[in-house]
């Protein structure tokens, strides 16, 4: 045994062999990342979200952990906290929809578009509209003018039609709409978001199956709220190592959509309190394990809303962008069944190169991506502003995004532990 534990303290200090980063089985790291994903994407949490002080709770709970693994706060009055504001929509009361009586199930049956203006009504005249109908903007001008606010609902079939005239994504389909209540019939799985504005409108996305039959009427009930100026906070804290003034930095978002109405809660287990979990372990690791360059853990706010956390970092910088050697931004690691995707890959070959080496070496990944530019998650704002940085996002799993059934049970975290052993030897290795 002491041949073996000498053996394997020489191969860790050779600079061309990677060692298990980690003195935890692969199944401690999974137990621990588990509860830490529970804990976040709990119903308690509201979705990390803009009611019910839901990102509020997630941030208290990261500054907890920040403390417990003695990092550092480099913001103001020695705070963990870089605070600022961003408008938002919210939907902090009603969320429900009726259909000749029956109450439809949010999040499940329906959603509601997430610049929605709130609307009241009860057993509402049913009024079906053909969109393929409109051969040009003119027409389309005119069937707008045609559209009552309060006395009907209007089923828009056919939107993609509408869309493909007036050469707009569906997304924004619902900007161009006037004051009113409109159904929008959809086949695809439900995906919610956030958004800064408000529509005049009242959109609401139903399953189609749902209207095979005639309808008398349906019955709505949305209750919206622009906060013109939310309060968020990204979460800041450094383990400083030999070289006090460089940094790596190991980032993910926090925050999730929040709730649709008081029944819809979107938990947000992979996206992201997988990433966030994983940050923490992180956090935990070098704590005990100090590098030799300061580790800056950032656990950002506003991701979901358009990359406002990062964004607002990147304009009032905690330390020198300049000082940042690498970023490592991790969002999605609920499931590497198929291995992982490296955003910016192509952007710095070498790093890359470095990631497959010791992926290769140690047999950790099935397979590593490469993929290139890409402004879908947080460090985007970092590398348009010189910082190298790489965003890691798990490939597998069953698909939930953004819906009602991202939850912490139906995370596998295959092989997870792998993607930790990764970053971990990835960031020791860089020069």
């Amino acid at each position: 045994m002491y041949k073996l534990f000498i053996t394997t303290v020489i191969m860790c200090l050779l600079p061309t062999v990677f060692c298990r980063a980690q003195t935890e089985s692969d199944t401690e790291i999974k137990t621990w990342l588990r509860t830490r994903i529970a804990i976040l994407a709990d119903t308690s949490m509201h979705g990390r979200g803009y009611v019910k002080e839901g990102r509020e709770q997630a941030s208290k709970y990261i500054r907890k952990q920040f403390r417990k693994y003695h990092l550092k706060p480099i913001a103001r009055k020695h705070s963990y906290r870089q605070t600022y504001t961003f408008p938002v929509n919210t939907f902090p009361g009603a969320a429900d929809v009726s259909i000749d009586g029956k109450k439809l199930v949010p999040g499940i049956d329906f959603i509601v578009d997430a610049g929605s203006s709130p609307f009241k009504g009860e057993n509402l005249l049913f009024e079906r509209v053909d969109l393929s109908a409109i051969k040009d903007k003119e027409q389309w001008r005119k069937m707008l003018t045609t559209f009552r606010y309060n006395n009907k609902i209007y089923y828009l079939e056919h939107v993609d039609s509408a869309c493909k005239l007036l050469a707009l994504k569906k997304q924004y389909f619902s900007m161009v709409l006037p004051i009113g209540c409109y159904i929008i019939p959809q086949k695809e799985k439900f995906i919610w978001t956030v958004n800064k504005e408000t529509t005049h409108a009242t959109v609401i996305y139903v399953k189609d199956s749902l209207f095979k039959s005639s309808i008398k009427s349906v019955s709505v009930n949305i209750e919206s709220d622009l906060i013109k100026n939310a309060p968020s906070d990204n979460i800041v804290g450094v383990l400083r190592g030999d070289v006090k003034d460089t940094f790596l930095a190991i980032t993910a978002h926090y925050d999730h959509l929040g709730m649709m109405g008081d029944r819809a809660i979107f938990p947000g287990a992979s996206d992201n309190a997988s990433g966030t979990a994983m940050l923490l372990y992180m956090a935990r690791y070098f704590s005990s394990h100090p590098h030799h360059y300061s580790i800056l853990f950032i656990a950002f706010s506003g991701e979901e809303a358009g990359l406002m956390g990062s964004e607002y970092f990147t304009k009032h910088p905690l330390v020198p962008l300049a000082n940042i050697k690498f970023l490592t931004n991790m969002d999605i690691m609920g499931d590497a069944a198929d291995g992982v995707t490296v955003v910016n890959a192509t952007e710095y070959p070498k790093q890359f190169q470095l990631l497959q080496k010791i992926n290769t070496d140690q047999k950790l990944l099935p397979q590593i991506k490469s993929r290139g530019k890409a402004a879908n998650s947080d460090h985007y704002h970092f590398s348009e502003a010189g910082v190298p940085s790489f965003f890691i996002y798990s490939n597998g799993g069953k698909g939930y995004y953004h819906d009602v059934y991202d939850k912490a049970e139906e995370i596998s975290l295959n092989h997870v532990d792998s993607i930790v052993t990764l970053v971990i030897n990835f960031l020791k290795e860089l020069k």
